[in-house]
């Protein structure tokens, strides 16, 4: 663990491990130091889970609270979507660590229930028709406006590259064909999702959209204004 870490945010530390041994190999425990959002995790329990390592950046959902501040007036979120390594959706929740109500740390839970899933479905093709059973598994339909699921990434380029594709994929246009008005839409979404909030975010998207860094600064001059 980094010498750097908040004197608070050691008490975590045990208690992440201890959370991962009793949780047991399905959950993932990780705990955030919000010191460094580019290497922000400290610590963390089966993070095959996820894939990630210690020193790995915050996520896009911790981002986003940070971009909000919704940690203001929540002191936890509960149970959203995550998206585990393996491409298993994950059930997440965050405790937002705070002293003297300054947010410093986050403490996170992810449940991969795969393989309860998986047995689930073996009992109702057992216990029900085919027909039925289709019915009963079919996946849910999801709007444009559902909430991004939270994506885990080992570096700042990787985070901001799942976030320029997710905008791109919303447009439906390539890099390459995108208008000023359409970039202007990439630049005031990935402003909003708080990915400028990382170091180098600047470089990253510039590469990612294929711009120079002066145009990105460019436009989120433009926003901000």
């Amino acid at each position: 663990m980094p010498d750097t870490a908040n004197a608070l945010l050691r008490q975590y530390v045990k208690l992440t491990e201890f959370l991962g041994a009793a949780l047991g190999p399905d959950y993932e425990v990780a705990l955030h130091d919000l010191t460094d959002k580019n290497r922000s995790i400290i610590a963390i329990a089966n993070g095959y889970i996820s894939g990630r390592e210690l020193g790995a950046p915050l996520t896009n959902m911790a981002l986003s609270v940070l971009k909000d501040e919704s940690y203001e007036w929540q002191d936890y979120r509960l149970h959203y979507s995550g998206v585990s390594a393996a491409g298993n959706p994950l059930r997440s929740s965050t405790m937002f660590i705070k002293e003297n109500g300054k947010l410093i740390g986050m403490l996170c839970i992810n449940f991969d229930d795969s393989r309860f899933q998986s047995f689930a479905r073996q009992v109702l093709t057992l216990c029900h028709p085919n027909q039925f059973f289709q019915a009963l598994t079919q996946p849910e339909e999801t709007s444009e406006d559902a909430p991004r699921p939270e994506t885990f990434r080992n570096s700042t380029e990787a985070v901001a590259q799942d976030a320029i594709v997710h905008e791109l994929n919303r447009l439906g246009v390539p890099a390459e064909r995108l208008t000023s008005e359409e970039r202007l839409q990439i630049f005031a979404a990935l402003e909003e999702s708080g990915l400028f909030l990382l170091k180098g975010a600047v470089k990253d998207v510039a590469a990612g959209l294929g711009c120079s860094q002066a145009s990105v600064y460019r436009y989120l001059s433009q926003i901000r204004n």
